[in-house]
């Protein structure tokens, strides 16, 4: 019995790649196909398979999709696995990589939370000339780790989170703060910004589930956050509402999406966020005014969107796609 699960295991890993990696697959699939493999990677009872999946999730680095580059490395940063490190070092010293998929593995390996990548993470941030995005997140991911590691990390006590997902920043600790002190920590720019993320993440918190009494006033505050002068940070705003999916951020990512002036990384985060909320009247619409825009990474990130709403409207249960040859489930 255990060798016919381990044959089925491998079968839906390689299934799974040769879709993730083929440039023939549409790529909302390849987006099915690597949360799938994430999913794999970070569930598995099989080490070997759980390699398998990071390794999968890693060939699609061949991939000219900047987009979908990115999304690998947010992926590998969730797992929880040491296998992940070695390809996200790998992009994030390819000085020919896109500044926005070096970002994100810089990002990753912060989320790893080892204190073994502290090196590669302090040459980027120091390194003379790299692009502000990658030095910020460095930053960032620096204070993350050190944190992780810290005897503070085992007294604070931080609030019960809805979301699964492992953060650039834990939220602040239980403090009492409410959203206008939050608010105000977040756009305070003589803060570091690994501290301003922790206000950013204490809203998110704040503003679900949809109906707490917090949540419009958080997402609000949050909103501001485009006012910001860095892009990463207004990218990790909009991040942040898609993973709420909370209807009162619809007009701040809208302006955003529609913004041609704004930076792609931002402007792809916000097609993507309005995507989980595909079931909003008018969504779908606005997001179809984009499918010929000229940054390709904003088509792609619309595709991908409108894919989401889709599924949003749907009775299906999971985003990702396990192949039938599979036993396990998303």
């Amino acid at each position: 019995m255990a060798a016919t699960t381990d044959t089925n295991a491998k079968e839906t890993v390689a299934a799974l790649r040769e879709s993730l990696c083929s440039e023939a697959t549409p790529l909302p699939l390849r987006f099915r196909a690597l949360f799938s493999l994430k999913h794999v990677a970070k569930t598995s009872d099989d080490p070997a398979t759980a390699v398998a999946a990071i390794e999968a999730i890693a060939a699609g680095f061949s991939s000219p999709s900047a987009l979908l580059k990115h999304e690998l490395a947010y992926c590998l940063g969730q797992t929880a696995n040491t296998a992940s490190v070695k390809p996200l070092r790998a992009v994030l010293a390819d000085l020919k990589e896109d500044p926005m998929c070096r970002h994100e593995a810089a990002e990753a390996l912060g989320a790893l939370g080892w204190a073994d990548n502290l090196d590669i993470l302090k040459e980027y941030r120091d390194r003379a000339g790299e692009d502000i995005s990658i030095i910020e997140t460095c930053e960032i991911a620096i204070d993350r780790i050190e944190w992780e590691n810290s005897k503070d990390r085992q007294e604070e006590k931080l609030r019960s989170s809805d979301f699964a997902s492992v953060d650039p920043a834990p939220p602040m600790p239980e403090s009492g703060k409410s959203v206008e002190d939050l608010g105000q920590d977040l756009m305070d720019t003589k803060l570091p910004l690994f501290l301003r993320y922790r206000a950013m993440f204490a809203l998110r918190d704040l503003a679900s589930p949809p109906d707490l009494p917090t949540a419009v006033p958080a997402v609000l505050a949050l909103a501001k956050g485009f006012e910001d002068s860095s892009a990463l940070f207004r990218h990790e705003i909009a991040f942040v509402f898609g993973q709420l999916s909370h209807p009162a951020s619809i007009p701040a990512l809208t302006a955003a999406l529609s913004n041609v002036e704004e930076a792609s990384m931002v402007r792809h985060e916000a097609a993507e966020a309005l995507g989980s909320l595909g079931e909003e009247e008018g969504v779908e619409e606005t997001l179809k005014k984009f499918l010929k825009d000229k940054e390709r990474v904003v088509v792609e990130s619309v595709i991908v969107a409108l894919d989401m709403a889709e599924y949003e409207k749907s009775t299906d249960t999971e985003y990702a796609l396990i192949p039938e040859v599979g036993s396990a489930s998303a």
